[in-house]
């Protein structure tokens, strides 16, 4: 083989092996693992959950359905979930607070009247 074929290769690997580095090194995001469960007995709809500087939802979710959402959390402040249950009522509970950089799990339970909220920060 030439030995600019040589060097080729050689640099190939070189850029695979840096890049295999960056990727195992790696940055972490930090982020919150959402879970939503509808235990209220009926389907619901207009659902939203609030969280600092954003909000997600679904437009509806059915009776013993889980909608998952991942966010990266902005700011500092409470979470809210907001829903309209099978009879047209809507409903707002507010959840615990969370500060920019947390990470973790939260799993939002709404039952018929009202909703628990539990929350385990820490690393995925």
């Amino acid at each position: 083989m030439s030995s600019r074929l040589l060097r080729a290769r050689r640099g190939a690997w070189v850029a695979l092996a840096v890049a295999v580095m960056m990727g195992a090194g790696g940055c972490h995001s930090a982020y919150i693992e959402t879970t939503v469960r509808n235990a209220s007995g009926g389907p619901i709809s207009l659902l939203e959950v609030d969280y600092p500087s954003a909000s997600f939802g679904k437009e509806a979710l059915a009776m013993g359905a889980e909608y998952h959402y991942r966010f990266k959390v902005l700011g500092n402040g409470p979470t809210k979930v907001l829903w309209t249950d099978a009879g047209q009522h809507e409903h707002s509970v507010p959840g615990p607070s969370l500060n920019e950089g947390d990470e973790g799990r939260l799993v939002v339970t709404i039952r018929p009247a009202d909703a628990d909220f539990n929350l385990d920060k820490g690393r995925q």
